[in-house]
């Protein structure tokens, strides 16, 4: 670099800092619609007025300028307080309020507006729900100052994927307007918990397949999702508020939607009594959530409720024929945990003998309890060498199990090494310690999962 060119690229630096520093030193505030041409202020009301009646609305003013606001209830009573009790980290003293947007695409740039938010939160048994319409574009400090006064700072939100997409792309328009965004105590996204809980059971974790799945909601007519930033395009052009109605009508199901699955949480699965009227699969997933936040106790109990129900003739059909068999897995895993081995071993010996698609996990593990805990060297490379059989097998079929093929060879390797020892008279070391595995028992499960149910232990 020449020295001309250093001094050409630091004045372009010293104008940026200038500019930067202008901007930052700017107030945050939103532009007053007192500043608004009276033309251009009349012109934009009458639009909000147009949108409000055909929606069934009305326009609420602030010094922002208008908003679109569309209000509805409905009852639906929530046992708030039993959410408090799931392992979600619900804090049920503080007020529920869900909440979906409705955007112009799925990106969260600055290309993407949110045009419509529906707000829903409960006053004693009625659901309310109030819709907020961005008129147009130039609304949009007033549209988000009125979401702003919709959320309280002691608030939690409940979105579906709203981590992922609906609070950060309000959060950057509030920036983009120089707003601060909301203030809340917390956010319970309810995608994640629906593939814990009710995936197993669902052809996908979209939130019509599980509130058809789950709340037995049934929608008819609805506008599909892709067809809703069109519709928000035509009534720019055209001002026909009629164009939004079904869009309305979709969001207004969404938030009904969160509400309904907050109040399935709540009333099936939130106490141990209502557990054995549930699917016993949603059970067993549960107890995996009780489990990742090591609270074991409910874990298992969790685990032993879903495996009684699951033998019950009314599930017959409907639970997966190898739910006992994960069941039974979980509840092993978790019993090793909390130091009850000899269970533990006990129930992977029966998914062992059994057979199937953890049959190969099975044996493994009880090789492990057999070499670290009861120092039967023997017993334990018989179980190994099945483990291997069954792995071989998979192989062949084109399912191969690569971690358990790894930790076998390692293993029965180090078996024979000491069972030759122990028959030359040596004294082997059993370690009373837990089994330091090369893989561990969750990775084996997941690897055989994905086996094809007909896998089999082979005689």
């Amino acid at each position: 670099m020449t020295l001309a060119d250093g001094a050409l690229l630091a004045r372009r630096l010293a104008r940026l800092r200038t500019v930067v520093g202008a901007a930052v030193a700017r107030p945050a505030t939103v532009a007053p619609w007192a500043h608004v041409a009276p033309d251009r202020q009349r012109s934009r009301l009458e639009r909000a007025q147009r949108l409000a009646e055909g929606l069934g609305g009305m326009v609420e003013h602030s010094e922002a300028g208008p908003v679109v606001v569309v209000s509805a209830s409905t009852r639906l009573p929530l046992a708030q307080a039993r959410l408090a009790l799931l392992p979600y980290m619900i804090d049920a003293d503080r007020p529920l309020i869900c909440l979906d947007t409705e955007t112009t695409g799925l990106g969260t740039a600055a290309g993407t507006l949110p045009f419509l938010v529906g707000i829903g939160r409960w006053d004693g048994e009625t659901f309310r729900t109030r819709q907020l319409f961005l008129p147009e574009q130039p609304d949009e400090p007033a549209f988000l100052a009125a979401l702003a006064a919709e959320i309280p700072p002691d608030a939690w939100l409940v979105t579906y994927n709203g981590r992922s997409f609906d609070w950060p792309l309000l959060v950057a328009r509030y920036r983009l307007q120089r707003q601060a965004a909301p203030v809340h105590a917390g956010h319970l996204d309810l995608l994640p918990l629906a593939r814990q809980l009710w995936r197993h059971r669902l052809p996908d974790a979209r939130l019509a397949s599980v509130e058809r799945g789950i709340a037995g909601v049934v929608r008819h007519g609805d506008l599909p999702g892709a067809l809703i930033p069109e519709r928000y395009f035509q009534y720019l052009r055209t001002g026909r508020s009629s164009v939004l109605r079904e869009v309305a009508d979709h969001n207004r199901q969404d938030v009904l939607s969160l509400a309904r699955l907050l109040v399935e949480l709540a009333s099936s699965l939130s106490l141990p009594t209502s557990w054995m009227s549930a699917h016993p699969g949603d059970v067993g997933a549960l107890g995996r959530a009780y489990a990742r936040r090591r609270r074991y106790d409910e874990a298992l109990g969790c685990y032993e409720t879903a495996l009684v129900a699951a033998a019950e003739p009314r599930w017959s059909g409907r639970a997966d024929h190898v739910l006992g068999e994960r069941l039974i897995a979980d509840r092993a895993r978790v019993l090793a945990r909390v130091g009850r081995r000899e269970e533990a071993a006990t129930s992977w010996l029966e998914i062992a003998e059994t057979g199937g698609r953890l049959a190969a996990v099975a044996w493994l593990q009880v090789a492990k309890y057999r070499e670290h805990r009861a120092g039967d060297l023997r017993g334990a490379l018989q179980a190994a060498e099945r483990a291997g059989t069954i792995a071989g097998q998979a192989r062949r079929m084109g399912w191969p199990l690569p971690l358990i093929e790894r930790d076998l060879v390692r293993r029965n390797g180090r078996l024979r090494r000491r069972l030759v020892l122990a028959d030359r008279g040596g004294r082997p070391v059993v370690r009373h310690v837990a089994a330091r595995a090369e893989i561990s028992a969750p990775s084996a499960v997941r690897a055989a999962w994905s086996l094809p149910r007909l896998i089999v232990e082979a005689p």
